[in-house]
C-alpha cells in the first residue's frame, strides 16, 4: 500500500503533568532542505533533549522543528539564590564607570533586578516523581507527533492534487509540441532551405560539404525528439513518485530541475513562434510545480 505524501507544515500541541507539576509541548514545522530541530525547555529539563530529538527524529524526515516544553510547578517549590559570577560581573561594571557618568548610585533592589543576578532554584524532585514526570512528557511528546503527522498528512493530500493535476498539464504541452506542424518533415526542409538561401546569398565560396555541414546542424537543432522523450520519462517518474508517497520531495526537487532542463533546450530549438510559446508555458508550470515541491516532506 502507497504511502500518503506529507507537507513539511504543520503545528500540534499537547499537555499533561504529575501531581504539583505541569507542563505542555507546542512543535512547529517548516519548510526545510533537512530535518533541523531547535528547543525551548523549561530549565533544568535539558536532560530530556537527547530522547526528545530521537523520537522526533524517527517520526519526520524533513522540516524545520520548533519545540517548546515549558515546565510549571504549583506553590513555592523553590528557592531564590544569588548567581555571585553575575553579581560581581555588574559591580565590577558599576566600578568601571563609577565617576565617568553623572548619575544616582544605583540601588540594591535595582541591582538584584538585573536579569541574572538572582535565579529560582527549584526544590529537587523525588526520584519516583521525576521518573512519572519524564515519562508523561515522553508520553505528551509522542501524542503531538501523532497529531503534527495527521495534519501534515491531511495537507499533502492537498498537495498531491495540485502537484498531479501539473504533472497532467506538463504532460500535455509535451503531447502539444510532439504534434506540432513544425515539427514535420515539410516544415523542417522549408526552414532548412530558407537558411540555407540566406547563407548563400550572405557569403561566397560555400562549398557543397560546407553546405551539407550547415544543412545537418540546422536539422539537428530543429530535432526535438530526445528533449519530448525525456520531458515523457520525466512525467512517468513524477506520477511514479506521487503514486509512491513517503517523503518523495527532494527526488521531486530534483526531478523538477530536469523538466526545466528539458523546457529550456525545447525552446532553444523551437523553428516556430508558437512552438516556443508552448516552450514557455511549459517552463512556468513547471516553475509552480517545484513552488509546490518545496512543501513536501
Amino acid at each position: 500500500m502507497a504511502n500518503a505524501l506529507s507537507s513539511m507544515t504543520g503545528y500540534a500541541r499537547a499537555q499533561g503533568g504529575v501531581p504539583g507539576i505541569s507542563f505542555s509541548i507546542e512543535i512547529k514545522t517548516v519548510n526545510a532542505r533537512g530535518l533541523d530541530i531547535r528547543m525551548r525547555m523549561s530549565p533544568g529539563y535539558d536532560a530530556l533533549e537527547a530522547e526528545i530529538r530521537r523520537r522526533i527524529g524517527k517520526a519526520l524526515s524533513r522540516g524545520s522543528v520548533t519545540v517548546n516544553l515549558n515546565v510549571e510547578r504549583e506553590g513555592e517549590g523553590g528557592r531564590v539564590v544569588v548567581n555571585h559570577e553575575a553579581l560581581n560581573a555588574v559591580l565590577a561594571a558599576l566600578g568601571e564607570i563609577s565617576g565617568k557618568v553623572e548619575a544616582q548610585k544605583p540601588t540594591l533592589d535595582g541591582i538584584l533586578g538585573l536579569k541574572g543576578v538572582l535565579e529560582q532554584h527549584d526544590a529537587p524532585l523525588a526520584a519516583d516523581t521525576e521518573d512519572k514526570l519524564h515519562a508523561a512528557i515522553y508520553a505528551a511528546l509522542d501524542g503531538a507527533l501523532s497529531d503534527l503527522q495527521n495534519a501534515r498528512r491531511a495537507e499533502g493530500v492537498h498537495l498531491a492534487a495540485i502537484l498531479n493535476s501539473q504533472v497532467d498539464e506538463i504532460a500535455r504541452l509535451r503531447d502539444l509540441a510532439a504534434v506540432h506542424p513544425g515539427r514535420s518533415r515539410d516544415a523542417i526542409l522549408a526552414r532548412l532551405k530558407e537558411n540555407i538561401a540566406d547563407l548563400v546569398s550572405s557569403s561566397t565560396g560555400f562549398s557543397e560539404e560546407r553546405l551539407a555541414q550547415e544543412a545537418l546542424l540546422l536539422a539537428t537543432k530543429a530535432d526535438i525528439r530526445e528533449e519530448l522523450d525525456r520531458l515523457n520519462a520525466h512525467v512517468a517518474s513524477a506520477r511514479s513518485l506521487l503514486k509512491e508517497g513517503g517523503p518523495v520531495g527532494r527526488k521531486l526537487d530534483f526531478l523538477s530541475q530536469e523538466f526545466n532542463r528539458e523546457a529550456n533546450t525545447l525552446c532553444s530549438k523551437s523553428n516556430a513562434v508558437d512552438l516556443t510559446a508552448i516552450g514557455l508555458d511549459l517552463k512556468a508550470v513547471i516553475d509552480q510545480f517545484r513552488e509546490q515541491v518545496q512543501n513536501l516532506e
